[in-house]
Parts: structure tokens; C-alpha cells; sequence
């Protein structure tokens, strides 16, 4: 249980695949506090992959730990097949949709919803996550708030569904606002649908998509949850490469524009709310927020490169299509590849950050916030 009133808040960006490095991180601070104990974060958000996480801390926060390793066991051993359709014969077949539908405008065959069938990781989500174990913990006062993010197509507005304890008021401001909601699957799934890659969500009379396309500001809903303490993680690669054109008189390919379109959608807004908070906290009478980050100590795209033999061939055969399957178009991939060994090394990298920063991460949660902002979260 935690006495008091709540202040340090869990904060999960999206990122796809790259999401893989927020378990590792999840996995070293695990190790770092003692074993039994709950959930040291009472507010938790997330938005778009970072919603897993979210939601699986949140059904078990009595159990830090146990709810940690449940998430890495999945992400361990993850492969595309358990995310969207891959096989050849889907690949080929949605190719064809498109052609025809758009051969023909639209009149033999309407255009599919989305790029990708993710009908599985619907199935694997309803076996995994126990959204009933949300309520428990809020009324046995394991934790304090959890938000998810998802963005409506209809109003264009980033909209926070949450569950909290009572005291916590939806808001409303300026395109983004607070929704009091039993969560569901649908919620999460809403938060986790990449426009073009995944079909949006029906809730509440409007169709939801990804989390990150409208959220402007991606701490505040954890702030409005009642955090004034944020630990981020964060999936940005150390250097903020962008699509990484080495000739920039080359013309982009269509992986490199959607490579560099998800870097935006995932990590642009971050980098502009921590700025936000750190001018906020030097004007005298204003609330102050504390918050430490952590992002990834090596380029990500560089490792998903080396793994990029490891997804199925119809995938990789529209990857290599759009440009994505080289060297320049590796941020496509690096969102992309739901493979173990890609996972897997995320995880040990996420890990291992965390554990080099181990005497401030414990600070931190702690309490300790002193000279604890910087923007690249490195060591």
C-alpha cells in the first residue's frame, strides 16, 4: 500500500518494438528494489506500445516483480506471427487488395482498413493481460491511477481513458482531455493502433487510433493523475537520428518517410514537454515537477539491422520495397521487428541501463530529486 498522497508516476512512450527496451529497464529496476514488495509507481501511463506494459503493471501491483517478469516472459520470446498477419500468402494477398482496389478506384474492391491484420495480438493480449485485477488494486490502494492514451479520430483530440481512485477529475483542455473509463482491451488495443498499420478502434460512438499522432504533451496525463515525481522511458535513440541519410542529396524512400514520420510520432513531443517542464520549474510559485528518463545508450536501428534476417520473407520482401531493409532505413525496422533476438537484445540493453544507473534510479524513487533533469538521460 502506499501512504500518502501519491507522487511518483511511471511514464511509457510508444514505440512499437522498441518497447522491448522498456521491459528491459522495468526488468533492472525490479532487481534493484527488494523482493515482495508492490509496485513502487502509483501513477502509470502509457501510450501506444508503452500501454502493455502500463496495463500489465497496473492489474498486478502488489507484485512488482512477478508483474515485470510475466511481461518480459512475452516479450522474450515474441515473433511477428503473434502481432499481425505475416505469412506469405496474407502479404501477397494484401498487396493485391491494394493494387486492385486502387486500379479500379475503389469499385471491384474496396481499399483494406490497414497494412496489417492484427487479429493476433488481440488473441494474445486477451490471454495475457488481466484487466480485473485493476479495480482490486485501486480499492485495496496498490496504486493510485493508471492512463491510457488513444487519439479520436473524430475530434482530433488526445483523449486519456483512466481508472482511479476517487478524488481524480477528468480535464479538459486544449486538444486533449481526461475520460474516466472501466479499461478495457479495446482500450488498449485503441492506444496501440499505428495509423496506416493497424485499423482504428470503435469505442464510446468514434473510432480511436494510435496514442502518440494527437499527444502534445505526453506527461501531462500522469500529472493530472496526481504525479508531481516522473520517471520516463523512453525508446529515442541517443542521437536523435532522424531518417539517417548519410547523402542528403539522395531522395528519401517510402521507409525512410515512414521511419521518420514514427520517430516524429513517438518522440518529437516528449523532448518538447520535458523543455516545457524545465522552463515551468523556474518560474517561482509554479508546481513543481521532478523527472529523471532513461532512453536507450545505443542506436537502436543499428541493432534491428542485424536482425532484420529473422522476419518472415513476405515481410521482409515489402520492407526491402519501401526501402526500408537498408542501412538508411533501418528506424521503419527498428518499429517493426516483433523478433526474439531483436527483443531480446532490447531487453539486456534496457537492463543494463538501468542497472548503470542504479544508484540514482533508487535515489529517485526514493525521493531524492536533486539535479536529476537532462534531456538525453544519459549516464
Amino acid at each position: 500500500m502506499h501512504d500518502g498522497s501519491p507522487e511518483l508516476g511511471l511514464v511509457l512512450t510508444g514505440g512499437g518494438a522498441r518497447a522491448a527496451y522498456q521491459v528491459g529497464v522495468l526488468k533492472g529496476i525490479a532487481e534493484l528494489l527488494r523482493r515482495g514488495g508492490g509496485c513502487p509507481f502509483p501513477v502509470i501511463t502509457g501510450t501506444s506500445a508503452g500501454a502493455v506494459s502500463a496495463i500489465a503493471l497496473a492489474a498486478d501491483p502488489a507484485h512488482f516483480r512477478r508483474a515485470v517478469y510475466a511481461i518480459e516472459r512475452v516479450w522474450r520470446d515474441f515473433r511477428v506471427h503473434h502481432v499481425f498477419k505475416a505469412d506469405a500468402v496474407t502479404m501477397v494477398g494484401s498487396g493485391l487488395r491494394w493494387l486492385l482496389a486502387l486500379a479500379t478506384g475503389g469499385w471491384l474492391m474496396h481499399p483494406p482498413k490497414a497494412l496489417f491484420d492484427n487479429s493476433p495480438l488481440w488473441t494474445l493480449l486477451r490471454g495475457k493481460l488481466n484487466f480485473d485485477g485493476i479495480p482490486r488494486g485501486l480499492y485495496k490502494r496498490h496504486l493510485h491511477a493508471i492512463g491510457v492514451s488513444a487519439t479520436s479520430y473524430s475530434s482530433a483530440d488526445s483523449v486519456t481513458f483512466f481508472a482511479g481512485q476517487g478524488a481524480i477529475e477528468p480535464w479538459s483542455l486544449a486538444f486533449r482531455c481526461g475520460v474516466r473509463a472501466h479499461l478495457t482491451l479495446d482500450h488498449l488495443m485503441a492506444s496501440l493502433s499505428m495509423p496506416f498499420l493497424f485499423r482504428p478502434i470503435a469505442l464510446q460512438g468514434q473510432y480511436f487510433g494510435d496514442g502518440a499522432m494527437r499527444q502534445t504533451s505526453p506527461l501531462g496525463p500522469a500529472v493530472h493523475l496526481g504525479a508531481n515525481r516522473l520517471l520516463i522511458i523512453g525508446v529515442g535513440d541517443p542521437d536523435m537520428p532522424g531518417i539517417g541519410m548519410r547523402d542528403p542529396r539522395l531522395e528519401p524512400t517510402f521507409g525512410q518517410m515512414f521511419g521518420f514520420m514514427l520517430d516524429s510520432l513517438f518522440m518529437d513531443q516528449l523532448r518538447a514537454d520535458l523543455e516545457r517542464i524545465t522552463r515551468a520549474n523556474q518560474t517561482p510559485g509554479a508546481r513543481r515537477i521532478d523527472w529523471m528518463i532513461i532512453t536507450p545508450s545505443r542506436d537502436l536501428g543499428e541493432i534491428a539491422r542485424r536482425h532484420r534476417r529473422e522476419l518472415p520473407r513476405g515481410l521482409r520482401a515489402l520492407l526491402r520495397t519501401m526501402g526500408a531493409n537498408n542501412s538508411a532505413g533501418t528506424q521503419l525496422l527498428s518499429y517493426l521487428l516483433f523478433e526474439r533476438g531483436y527483443t531480446r537484445e532490447l531487453i539486456a540493453l534496457g537492463q543494463s541501463d538501468a542497472l548503470a544507473r542504479a544508484e540514482e534510479l533508487r535515489g529517485f524513487i526514493g525521493g531524492d530529486c536533486a539535479d536529476r533533469q537532462r534531456v538525453d538521460g544519459a549516464a
